[in-house]
């Protein structure tokens, strides 16, 4: 597989785990956050906003691995 399929894959996945980390954010949020404080609300929405990285990482790795050498 070249770096270009895999970043046009790799874009589509990373898309759609964007998508499913802020849908389970916004649902954590909507049972927890009512309850706590304005700033545990600011701790939980950097950490959560920030969290998102972590999963990409391997994602994003594999979208720039270099083409092999006898690749078309």
């Amino acid at each position: 597989m070249t770096i270009r399929v895999r970043k046009f894959i790799g874009m589509f996945l990373l898309l759609g785990l964007i998508v499913i980390w802020a849908f389970l954010a916004m649902g954590l949020a909507v049972t927890i956050l009512p309850q706590v404080s304005k700033g545990w609300s600011m701790v939980y929405y950097a950490v959560v906003g920030m969290g998102w990285v972590l999963p990409a990482m391997p994602i994003v790795k594999w979208m720039q691995r270099p083409d092999p050498e006898n690749a078309p």
